[in-house]
């Protein structure tokens, strides 16, 4: 299938452009007034190739089904005809678990194709995670997998808006139906509306770094936002073998708006495994059973894949042209490993965030090769800039360090707003700039060096974690009277949450306390996120303020910062 002319610069790498310098004199956004995402990644591939391969969707089970362009229509429009007799239209959010299986894909299309807003949730959220999500959003529609039935049946009486609870499969969930049950019947073929190319299209929730988890909300447009930076994670192909895989759930802006829909836009297949944990011998099996050409997964998942003795030697893995990582910085033995065990791959590191999405990474087939220690270069299209975080002002002198900003106006792929948040919003989009909250510095050729985040966020095997979200949880606990919580490393997982924990008269230190304070936190926030290590102790050092010395516990601990 060509390009449409009106969406032909999306193309870009089809052009004979040899420099990245070429793509960006030549390249300018192209945005429809109308746009629809469902539209767009799936409707127009059922209509033109319809056995063309969307997702091939395997089972910790063994088993496997394959899913065309056309199969995937149908589950959505089925689906949105379904929600549209239940009277959900226009604008209505549908809370989405992000399990990689075709009820999900087909629930965020039917949620496209209304025009209503699709609400990714990862299923490690514990009942008060949940619950804020579900009711700070208003969802009135809940698709939900059988890992956060639980969480859900604890919350459901206290979410006022929630009125359909969907379930994947059956999983016994009173006044529940199960997705087969609703699309059984209804028609295959339900039109996407025609939604403004600013219309809402998700929310995504940050991990609350700084308070409360914000929800982003994010356009149908910004999906031609991230189309540059897919192609270079692709080095610039979308031919017919192109394979696209990403291990992390499709519940983050990498991996649904990032990976998954790009990857559907240009009419390649996504890879899905639909397994509760990370299975490193799954990810082998996969590249070498289904010829997977990219893979996508954090630094943490890569150090998995490294304990897996001689894969090449049981294993093809040949057709594996490019592995990317992103989230954190990606050592040197990841980097050597990556280059000995798949023989044919660029490795790529790349950055985004929540509010942004793909903004900048490296770019092998303009020459543009991965540098230890640096996340890449700004992708086509967007203004990157490096400001000085005290007066606004753009910082010009390499490896000067300074906030990473992007300029906002006319980048289709920039985050709307803050859910319910206007004052949020207007501190995070200033001067025509959105702030990152990052700091970086950049070299004499253009490549970014993250050093730090503005706030004391914890970054575990990918996932943004918030010390004070924890502290806040734990405090609810009657054994705890004061707490702090700090990152601290650990070799698999980048770096781990540590708890310093003083204890109430009454309670006295034990292994079985310590277990009971992570089982407290982890039924209360996600499940990644509870403190993998406690330590009693007498004192927490504090502010004049009364606000936790982080920097004072990281001393202790002996956690050097740059």
């Amino acid at each position: 299938m060509t390009e449409t002319a009106e969406l032909e610069n999306y193309y870009f790498h089809q052009k004979g452009f040899e420099t990245l310098e070429e793509v960006r004199e030549w390249f300018e956004w192209q945005v429809p007034e109308t746009f629809n995402i469902a539209e767009y990644a799936c409707e127009r591939w059922a209509e033109t190739d319809p056995d063309r391969v969307a997702l091939s969707l395997s089972r910790p089970d063994d088993a496997h089904a394959t899913y065309t362009f056309r199969e995937v229509d149908r589950k959505a429009s089925k689906f949105a005809a379904y929600l549209a007799a239940e009277g959900v239209g226009a604008g209505d959010r549908i809370a989405i678990n992000g399990t990689q299986c075709v009820e999900s894909l087909a629930g965020h299309l039917a949620a496209f194709k209304l025009g209503a807003v699709s609400v990714p949730l990862t299923v490690l959220l514990g009942s008060d995670g949940l619950e804020y999500r579900l009711s700070d959003c208003d969802a009135s529609v809940f698709l939900v997998d059988e890992a956060a039935v639980d969480a859900l049946g604890s919350v459901r009486d206290r979410v006022d808006s929630l009125e359909l609870v969907v379930t994947y499969d059956d999983f016994g969930v009173d006044g529940a139906v199960t997705f087969a049950e609703a699309i059984d019947g209804r028609p295959g073929r339900f039109e996407s509306e025609d939604t403004a190319a600013d219309d809402e299209a998700f929310i995504i929730y940050t991990s609350g770094t700084t308070g409360q988890p914000k929800g982003v909300v994010h356009a149908h447009r910004h999906l031609l936002g991230e189309l540059p930076q897919f192609l270079s994670l692709q080095c610039h192909r979308t031919d017919d073998e192109q394979v696209v895989r990403t291990v992390s759930e499709w519940s983050w802006i990498m991996s649904l708006p990032g990976m998954v829909l790009p990857a559907l836009f240009y009419g390649l297949p996504v890879v899905g495994y639909a397994g509760d944990q990370f299975d490193p011998e799954v990810e082998f099996e996969l590249i070498d059973r289904l010829g997977v050409t990219h893979l996508n997964l954090p630094p943490t998942a890569v150090r998995m894949m490294m304990q897996i003795d001689d894969p090449a030697t049981r294993y093809d893995l040949t057709s594996l042209q490019s592995l990317t990582t992103g989230g954190e910085a990606a050592d040197e033995n990841i980097i050597e490993w990556v280059g000995d065990t798949f023989e044919n791959a660029a490795f790529i590191e790349g950055y985004g965030t929540t509010e942004i999405g793909g903004l900048v990474c490296d770019d092998p087939a303009v020459g543009l090769d991965h540098r230890l220690g640096y996340f890449g270069v700004p992708s086509v299209g967007h203004e990157v800039a490096v400001l000085d975080p005290e007066t606004g002002e753009r910082i010009e002198e390499p490896h000067e360090i300074g906030e990473l900003a992007v300029r906002y106006e006319d980048d289709p792929m920039l985050f709307l707003e803050y859910h319910n948040l206007p004052e949020k919003t207007a501190e995070t989009v200033q001067e025509g700039w959105l702030l990152s909250d990052d700091l970086v510095s950049v070299d004499e050729d253009g490549y970014f060096r993250f050093h730090s985040r503005s706030d004391d966020v914890i970054i575990s095997s990918g996932y943004r974690i918030a010390p004070k979200e924890i502290e806040e949880v734990l405090l609810t606990h009657p054994a705890v009277q004061h707490v702090g919580v700090i990152g601290i490393p650990h070799e698999t997982r980048g770096e781990i949450p540590k708890a310093f924990v003083v204890l109430t008269d009454g309670y006295d230190p034990s292994e079985g306390l310590v277990v009971e304070l992570q089982s407290h936190v982890k039924d209360r926030l996600a499940k990644y996120e509870y403190p993998r290590e406690v330590e009693f102790t007498d004192e927490i050092p504090t502010t004049t303020t009364g606000k936790v010395r982080r920097q004072s516990l990281r001393s202790r601990e002996g956690v050097d910062e740059e």
